[in-house]
C-alpha cells in the first residue's frame, strides 16, 4: 500500500544516516516519492541543524503536500529544528502508538525518529503506521490546531 500522493523529505546527520539509508531503501520499495536532503555520507562531525533547516524549509513550502522523516541520536534535535519553520509539526516517535496518535490527533507532517534508540525493523513498523493514518480531523483536533497556527501568526 502506498502512502498516497505527496513527496517524503528524509533528514539527518551522522548519527541517523546508516538507518535514513535503510529506510530510503523501504521506501521506494513501498512506492514513495522521496528527496534526501543528506547527510550524504557519514561524517562525525557534521551538524543535523544543517540536514534538517534544508529539508524542514522545503516541506513548508507546501506542508499539505509534503512530509518528512527526521533522524538523530536522540530525536530531539532535529525535531527542535522542525518546528522552528511556519506550518510545520514535527513529532518525536518512539512506538506505533505514539506515531499513529501523532498523525491522528496532530496532523504531524515530519516523523522523527530517535535513531539510537531503534532498529531498521522498529523503524519500519513506525514508518508504515505512520505514513498510513490520517488526521482524524475531529472538532477538537481542528481547533487546536487552529490555536497552534494562530501562535505561529503572532510569534510570527
Amino acid at each position: 500500500m502506498t502512502s498516497g500522493y505527496f513527496m517524503i523529505y528524509l533528514a539527518t546527520d551522522h548519527r541517523g544516516f546508516q538507518l535514513k539509508e535503510l529506510l530510503k531503501k523501504f521506501l521506494v520499495a513501498r512506492g514513495n516519492a522521496i528527496e534526501d536532503y543528506g547527510a550524504f555520507t557519514y561524517d562525525k562531525d557534521d551538524d543535523y541543524v544543517d540536514f534538517a533547516a534544508l529539508a524542514a524549509q522545503k516541506i513548508a513550502e507546501n506542508s499539505s503536500e509534503h512530509k518528512g522523516i527526521f533522524l538523530c541520536g536522540s530525536g530531539h534535535g532535529v525535531d527542535i529544528v522542525a518546528n522552528k519553520f511556519k506550518n510545520i509539526r514535527a513529532a518525536l516517535c518512539w512506538n506505533k502508538e505514539v506515531a499513529q496518535q501523532s498523525r491522528e490527533h496532530g496532523d504531524a507532517n515530519v516523523l522523527v525518529l530517535p535513531a539510537d534508540w531503534m532498529d531498521e525493523k522498529h523503524a519500519e513498523e513506525i514508518v508504515k503506521i505512520w505514513l498510513e493514518t490520517p488526521f482524524r480531523n475531529e472538532e477538537r483536533h481542528v481547533r487546536r490546531l487552529e490555536k497552534v497556527k494562530n501562535i505561529e501568526k503572532d510569534v510570527g
